[in-house]
């Protein structure tokens, strides 16, 4: 039987408990893996796929059971065609038999049939490249994400949907202002509160769909109208490590909803490597700053 297979004939508790017991135990951060060409080089390995398979394993073998979560971006693995999305497939699948929480970057948003397929590769039984959760796009009208917030409910996994990224671009979309006065983005968050809510009444203390919130957005959801607290999901915090989001960052973007945040580091921590062992420590010492940093 494929680990697939047999990861589905256990029911999954939902993946927001099995985030709030992950980051419980190791710490609320989210190690990314990016294998893009820059960091490929630093390693001393080739831009190929034999290149990206030593580079993954490393990371998975550094960061499983030492990280709350690990996020492989899947453009990264993409760009090399089939055998690259091959090696995807194995590092959810190694993710998975190491008790490690994914989350896909895939960032998929799309209507009707098309969306259903995206949802049944990310986050339906028996598909390899479904981990424990993916991230999406609601920029199609957050209705357009029903198939995928069904299956992965149905299914135990858990969804990032964009809420205030922190490149400048989104702010053309996601600041503008509907007929009903309110930000686009405070639509998407009291949606994600909605979806959480059956959850958080039968005693949850988060649900499992999430919010994407750069840690960079400065002002934005205080500016904007928006409670982040009543989403009552986790929170995935960009811009944690190489893009420098401090102590007094977090505290201005995420306020009250810091235990709720998940932050997640990518370049910071993978230019620790090649060595496992360097890895693992740059790893450990992320979470515990983020942890701190959330603290404060």
């Amino acid at each position: 039987m494929s680990a697939a297979g047999s990861a589905a004939a256990v029911p999954r508790r939902p993946f927001g408990v099995r985030l709030r017991a992950a980051t419980d135990a190791l710490g609320p951060l989210c190690a990314g893996i990016d294998p893009h060409p820059a960091l490929l080089a630093d390693w001393g390995l080739t831009d190929d796929v034999a290149g990206l398979e030593r580079f993954s394993r490393t990371a998975v073998e550094a960061f499983a059971g030492s990280v709350a979560v690990v996020k492989p971006q899947a453009a990264f693995f993409e760009r090399h065609g089939s055998r690259g999305v091959a090696v995807l497939e194995r590092v959810i699948a190694d993710l998975r038999d190491a008790g490690t929480l994914s989350l896909v970057d895939a960032k998929r948003g799309d209507i009707g049939s098309t969306m259903q397929a995206y949802a049944d590769a990310y986050a339906g039984d028996g598909s390899p490249l479904a981990g424990d959760a993916v991230t999406v796009s609601p920029y199609l009208g957050f209705g357009s994400l029903r198939p995928v917030l069904d299956l992965a409910a149905a299914t135990g996994r858990g969804v990032f949907v964009l809420g205030l990224t922190s490149n400048p671009e989104g702010a053309s979309v996601q600041h503008a202002v509907g007929p009903d006065g309110a930000a686009v983005a405070a639509g998407v968050v009291a949606a994600v509160g909605a979806e959480n809510a059956e959850a958080v009444a039968a005693g949850a203390t988060l649900g499992s769909v999430g919010l994407v919130v750069g840690a960079t957005v400065g002002d934005a959801v205080t500016r904007l109208g928006i409670d982040l607290v009543a989403a009552h999901g986790p929170l995935l915090a960009p811009g944690v490590g190489a893009q420098g989001a401090t102590a007094d960052d977090l505290r201005e973007v995420f306020g009250d909803a810091r235990p709720n945040v998940l932050a997640a580091s990518s370049r910071a921590v993978l230019a620790a490597g090649p060595g496992v062992a360097a890895l693992r420590d740059a790893a450990r010492r992320a979470a515990d700053d983020v942890a701190a940093a959330l603290r404060g």
